[in-house]
C-alpha cells in the first residue's frame, strides 16, 4: 500500500507532516509513503530515516487564500497537485493533505476523477458521540454550497457504505439533517430527500435528525447539504472548544478550591477533550472519488496524521471505494 502525501499543506507544514508520517510508518510497516514537497525541509526532518519513505521534490506550494481551480492550474509543480497526480498515475493508492480544502477538492475531481455513479462528490467526516466510543458520520460538509436531493440520496448510500465497511456498523442508521424530526418539516430539498431516502431500500434510513441531536448518537450517519453541514460542523467544533475554555476558566476563578477539585477530575477532563478535540481526530474523506482522498485540519498534530493514515489503511484494505462504487451501480440499475 502507497500513500501519497502533500508535506506542505497545513498551518505548519512539514513540521507536523513529516513528524507524523513517521510515526505512523513506525506502527503501519506494511505501507509505502510519497512525501511530496521542499526536499531540503522534508530531509532535514527525516535526518535520513528514510525506510519505507520517498521523498517527491516540488518547487510550489498552494496557499489557504488562493483560488483553488486556478491555483491547481497554474501550480502544476505544487506538492497538493503532485500528490493527487500520483493517485491518478497509479503510483499511489491514496492521498491526505492538510492544505487548501477547495483545492485538495478540485484537484481530486480534475486528477483523481469522481465516480461515474455519482453527479456530486461529498466532503465527509466522523464526529464524535457522547453516548458511545462510536460515531457520526456526517455528509456533506462543504465540498457543495448548493445541492439537489438526489445529491443527498448519492450521500446517504456514500455514508452507509462507509460506516458498514470501515467502521463495522452491519446496518448503519441513516439521517437527514433538519429543522425538526417530523416528515413535513424543512425546506423543498430536505422534504424531496426525506420521499428519495425513505424510499431508498440500500440504507436503513431512520428519518430527520436536529442538529442538537448530532453528537448525541441518535443516527450513524447525518447527510445535509453542504452549505447547511459545514455551517453546522464550524459550530459544533467551535462550542466544543468555548466548553473547554469556559471548564479552565471557572476552575482558575476558584482559587484554590477550584485548583483541587481540578486535580481529582483531571483524568476525566483529558478523557473529554480527547473525545471532542477536533484537532485530535481524523480526517474528512472526499467521497465519490475513484481513491480515498483525506482532508486533515490546518492546524492537525502528528498524532493527528497517524489516525489519517490508520483510516486511509483502513479504507484501501476494505476495498470500501469499489464496494460503494458497486452499491451505486445497483442503484443506478433500479432507477
Amino acid at each position: 500500500m502507497k500513500i501519497a502525501i502533500d508535506a506542505m499543506g497545513g498551518d505548519q507544514g512539514a513540521d507536523v507532516m513529516v513528524p507524523g508520517v513517521l510515526q505512523a510508518r513506525d506502527q503501519f510497516p506494511e505501507i509505502e509513503f510519497l512525501l511530496f514537497g521542499n526536499e531540503d525541509k522534508i530531509n532535514a526532518l527525516l535526518n535520513g530515516d528514510t525506510k519505507h519513505i520517498t521523498v517527491v521534490p516540488t518547487t510550489e506550494e498552494i496557499g489557504y487564500e488562493e483560488e483553488p481551480v486556478r491555483a491547481i492550474r497554474r501550480k502544476k509543480d505544487s506538492s497538493l497537485v503532485r500528490a493527487a497526480m500520483a493517485v491518478k498515475e497509479g503510483m499511489a493508492d491514496a492521498m491526505l493533505s492538510a492544505g487548501n480544502t477547495g483545492a485538495l477538492m478540485a484537484a481530486g475531481l480534475l486528477y483523481v476523477g469522481r465516480s461515474k455513479y455519482i453527479e456530486r462528490p461529498g466532503l465527509m467526516t466522523t464526529l464524535p458521540v457522547a453516548t458511545s466510543d462510536g460515531g457520526t458520520d456526517f455528509i456533506d460538509l462543504g465540498a457543495n454550497a448548493e445541492n439537489k436531493p438526489e445529491h443527498l440520496n448519492n450521500f446517504a448510500i456514500l455514508g452507509s457504505v462507509y460506516a458498514h465497511l470501515a467502521r463495522g456498523i452491519e446496518k448503519p442508521r441513516v439521517g437527514l439533517l433538519n429543522n425538526g424530526t417530523e416528515a413535513t418539516k424543512g425546506n423543498e430539498v430536505t422534504k424531496q430527500s426525506y420521499k428519495l431516502l425513505a424510499e431508498n431500500p440500500l440504507i436503513n434510513f431512520i428519518g430527520n435528525v436536529e442538529a442538537r441531536d448530532l453528537l448525541m448518537g441518535v443516527a450513524d450517519v447525518v447527510v445535509a447539504d453542504g452549505f447547511t453541514g459545514n455551517a453546522v460542523l464550524k459550530a459544533t467544533e467551535g462550542t466544543a472548544l468555548a466548553v473547554m475554555k469556559l471548564m479552565k476558566q471557572s476552575v482558575l476563578g476558584m482559587g484554590i478550591r477550584g485548583k483541587l477539585g481540578a486535580l481529582l477530575i483531571k483524568p476525566a477532563l483529558r478523557q473529554v477533550k480527547a473525545k471532542m478535540d477536533y484537532t485530535d481526530h481524523n480526517g474528512a474523506v472526499l467521497m465519490g472519488v475513484k481513491a480515498p482522498i483525506l482532508k486533515t485540519h490546518g492546524s492537525s498534530k502528528p498524532q493527528t496524521v497517524v489516525a489519517c493514515i490508520d483510516q486511509i489503511k483502513t479504507m484501501v484494505g476494505n476495498n470500501v471505494i469499489p464496494e460503494i462504487d458497486q452499491e451505486l451501480a445497483v442503484l443506478q440499475q433500479q432507477d
